[in-house]
């Protein structure tokens, strides 16, 4: 049981001034104190500070001395996280055949995706074990498990968050903190706008059982009842948000 408080519960969200972390926020913000990361669009940032009341504050997750500062911060001001959003991450700059794909890529990706929050992960889990209670959530991809040979490195580092949540998971069951991971799929948002028309089409010829693209939105709601507790007894479980996507069907 967790104990009850009189102020409301912070929530961290990384990446969190557009797209999917901006609705994450927007969920959040109804029940929580929201602290939401941006790297360097700081206008979109202050937008959602201001729709929401969250707190702003700029981190770049690769970097090491970046993480320990945001850390610094949340932990004078704010004392505790009683809800972490591993939501921040990037696409490759550009994509290229898995045969042509540079090392720079693959290491700005990693870096971002995997060690990033890998990292801000355990620090932040280490906070809950001392109070035995907390809430842990990665968003991922359905890239984990599907192959798109022209985004290998995008693939290979969705594909290693899904093995960090089961280990954060495993190490943190018995301290009453849950870990979870969300792997949303064609989600409307700024990082597919270039091929949006054509996934449109896709899905409207059965790309997906459920004939629409999602919305992010949709990716919130799951984050939400993650935060209400309604899924504390489902620790390591993925979160399937993609219309139904995952489904194999003859």
């Amino acid at each position: 049981m967790r104990a009850k408080q009189t102020s409301p519960p912070v929530a961290l969200v990384t990446g969190g001034s557009r797209g999917i972390g901006r609705a994450i926020v927007e969920a959040l913000s109804r029940t929580h104190h929201v602290i939401a990361t941006y790297n360097t669009n700081r206008s979109a940032a202050e937008e959602v500070a201001s729709a929401t009341g969250a707190t702003i504050l700029p981190c770049q997750l690769a970097d090491a001395s970046s993480r320990r500062e945001l850390l610094d911060v949340i932990r004078g001001k704010f004392g505790f996280i009683e809800l972490l959003v591993n939501n921040a991450g990037m696409a490759p700059r550009e994509r290229r055949d898995i045969l042509e794909a540079t090392p720079e890529s693959f290491d700005e990706l990693f870096a971002t995706n995997l060690k990033g929050p890998y990292f801000l992960t355990q620090e932040i889990g280490r906070w809950m074990l001392e109070r035995e209670s907390g809430r842990i959530v990665f968003v991922g991809s359905i890239s984990s498990f599907t192959a798109s040979t022209n985004r290998g490195d995008y693939c290979m580092s969705k594909a290693a968050i899904s093995m960090a949540v089961k280990l954060f998971a495993a190490r943190l069951a018995a301290h009453n903190i849950q870990v979870f991971e969300i792997e949303p799929g064609i989600i409307r948002t700024d990082m597919i706008a270039s091929v949006t028309a054509a996934y449109d089409k896709r899905i409207q010829e059965g790309l997906l059982p459920q004939r629409r693209m999602g919305e992010p939105a949709d990716v919130a709601r799951a984050v939400r009842a993650i935060a209400d507790g309604l899924l504390d007894y489902c620790t390591g479980q993925v979160l399937h948000v993609d219309g139904g996507f995952h489904l194999r069907t003859l």
